[in-house]
C-alpha cells in the first residue's frame, strides 16, 4: 500500500511537471504574424543564411587583405643520405670513389611569410559578387517573410472558420433537437405523419456527422496553425479576434483601384538580382584576361646540429629572409577563355529575357489578384444578403411546417438552403481576406 501511495504521487508530480513546462499563447492576427516572423522554421534559417552571406562577403574581402602564415618543421635524418665523390680528394687513388655524408641528424626550420595580392581583376568582380550575393539573401528573406505571413494569415483564417463552423453546427443541431422534440409530440398526437419525424432525423444525423468531421478540422487547423507559427503543437492557442472582424477589417474598397509598382515587387527584384550576377560573371571571365600581381615577404630561422639540442640557448640558428613579386600573365588559352566569356554573355542575355517574363507575368498577376479581390467583396455582401433571406424563408418554413401548412420535404429543403447560405457566408468572409492579403503581397504591402 505504501509503493502505491508513492507511485501515485510520483504520477501527479510528472503530470504537474508536464503541465509546467507546457506554454499558453493567445495572438490576434498581426501579434500572430509578429511571432511567425521570427520564430517560423523557414524565417530562422532565411536569417541564417544572411549570416552566412554577411561572413561570406568578409571572406571574399579578407582575399585581397593581408595574409601571414607561419610555420615550423623538425627533420630527424636519422640514415643520412650518402654521395660518392673522388677518393683523391681525400688521399685515394684516382679512379675510386669514397661515400660521403652531407648534412647533420637533425634539422629544424621556423619562417614566416606575409603575403599581399597588389592587383587581380577577378578579386575586384569578386568583391561586387560578394555584395550581390548579401542582397540576393536579403531578398530571400523577405520573400520568406511575405509568404511566412500570407500562410499565417490563411492558416488564422482556417481555424476560424472551423471555429465558426462549430458553433453554427452546433447552433443548428439545438435548433433541430428542439423542432424534432416538438414533431414527435405532435406525431405522438396523430397530428402529423411519420415521414415529418423521419425526414427530421435524418437531418440531425447529417449535421451529427458534419459536426464531428468539423470537430476533427477544427483541431488539425489549429495544429496547421501552430506550425506556422513555430510553436510546439503541445502547446495550448487562443485566437483574440473572430471572423467577421477580420473580413470587414479586409474591406478595403481604395484597393481595388491601387496601382502596381512593379520595382517593389520581391520577385521581380530576386529576377534583377539574377541578372546583375549573370553580368558580373561575364566581367570575371573577362577579367581572366588581365595580369594579376601579387607580393610576398618571407622571413625564417634554420638549425642543424647531431643531438636534438633547439631549445638550449646556446644553440645556434642561422636566419634567412626574401622579398618576391610575381606577375601572371594569361597569353593563349586555345580560345577557352573567349568561350567561356561568350557563354557567360548567353547566360546574361537569358536573364535579360527571365526578367522581361517576369515583369509580364507579374502584371496579369497583378490585374488577376486584384480582379480577384474586387470578386470576394461582392461575394460577401450576396452572401451576407443571401443568408438573411435564407434564415427568414427557414423561419417561415419552420413555422409553417408545425402548423401542418408545409410539408417536412419543405422544409428539409428551406433547412438545407440554410445550411449552406451559413457556410458559404463563413468561407466569404475568409475568401476576402485571403485574397487581400495576395494583392498585398503582390504588391509588398505589409
Amino acid at each position: 500500500m505504501k509503493n502505491f501511495y508513492i507511485i501515485i504521487v510520483l504520477m501527479i508530480s510528472s503530470l504537474l511537471t508536464a503541465q509546467e513546462k507546457q506554454e499558453q499563447y493567445a495572438f490576434t492576427l498581426e501579434e500572430a504574424i509578429a511571432h511567425a516572423l521570427k520564430n517560423n522554421y523557414q524565417v530562422v534559417n532565411a536569417e541564417r543564411n544572411i549570416e552566412s552571406a554577411i561572413k561570406k562577403k568578409w571572406e571574399t574581402t579578407a582575399i585581397g587583405l593581408p595574409q601571414i602564415d607561419a610555420s615550423l618543421n623538425y627533420q630527424n635524418n636519422f640514415e643520412i643520405q650518402k654521395s660518392l665523390v673522388p677518393a683523391e680528394f681525400f688521399g685515394g687513388n684516382p679512379g675510386e670513389f669514397a661515400e660521403v655524408a652531407f648534412g647533420t641528424k637533425h634539422n629544424m626550420v621556423a619562417n614566416a611569410t606575409l603575403r599581399q595580392l597588389i592587383f587581380d581583376g577577378s578579386y575586384l568582380v569578386g568583391l561586387q559578387s560578394a555584395k550581390v550575393y548579401l542582397q540576393i539573401s536579403e531578398n530571400a528573406k523577405e520573400k520568406t517573410d511575405l509568404e511566412i505571413r500570407e500562410m499565417v494569415i490563411n492558416a488564422y483564417g482556417n481555424v476560424l472558420l472551423a471555429n465558426e463552423s462549430v458553433n453554427v453546427l452546433k447552433s443548428n443541431k439545438t435548433s433541430l433537437e428542439k423542432t424534432l422534440y416538438e414533431i414527435t409530440q405532435i406525431y405522438k398526437n396523430g397530428l402529423t405523419e411519420e415521414e415529418s419525424v423521419e425526414q427530421l432525423q435524418i437531418t440531425l444525423s447529417q449535421i451529427n456527422s458534419s459536426l464531428s468531421y468539423a470537430t476533427r478540422r477544427a483541431n488539425i487547423s489549429l495544429d496547421m496553425l501552430k506550425f506556422v507559427l513555430g510553436i510546439d503543437l503541445d502547446n495550448t492557442l487562443q485566437l483574440k479576434d473572430n471572423l467577421d472582424q477580420l473580413a470587414l477589417k479586409n474591406i478595403d474598397l481604395a484597393a481595388t483601384t491601387s496601382t502596381f509598382n512593379i520595382n517593389d515587387n520581391i520577385d521581380y527584384k530576386i529576377e534583377l538580382n539574377t541578372l546583375k550576377s549573370n553580368e558580373l560573371l561575364v566581367k570575371l571571365e573577362k577579367s581572366k584576361y588581365l595580369p594579376s600581381l601579387g607580393a610576398q615577404v618571407n622571413f625564417g630561422y634554420n638549425s642543424f646540429s647531431n643531438d636534438f639540442s633547439f631549445l638550449q640557448s646556446d644553440q645556434k640558428w642561422l636566419n634567412y629572409s626574401y622579398l618576391g613579386v610575381g606577375l601572371n600573365v594569361p597569353i593563349f588559352s586555345s580560345f577557352a577563355r573567349s568561350s567561356r566569356v561568350q557563354q557567360a554573355k548567353i547566360a546574361y542575355e537569358k536573364a535579360e529575357t527571365n526578367l522581361k517574363q517576369t515583369e509580364q507575368n507579374l502584371r496579369l498577376q497583378f490585374e488577376t489578384v486584384k480582379n480577384e479581390y474586387q470578386f470576394s467583396i461582392e461575394q460577401y455582401t450576396v452572401s451576407k444578403e443571401n443568408l438573411r433571406l435564407a434564415e427568414r424563408i427557414e423561419h417561415k418554413q419552420g413555422v409553417k411546417f408545425q402548423e401542418g401548412i408545409s410539408s417536412s420535404f419543405e422544409f428539409t429543403e428551406a433547412q438545407r438552403q440554410l445550411y449552406a447560405a451559413q457556410q458559404s457566408f463563413l468561407e466569404a468572409m475568409v475568401n476576402v481576406i485571403n485574397k487581400k492579403t495576395a494583392l498585398d503581397k503582390i504588391i509588398n504591402n505589409n
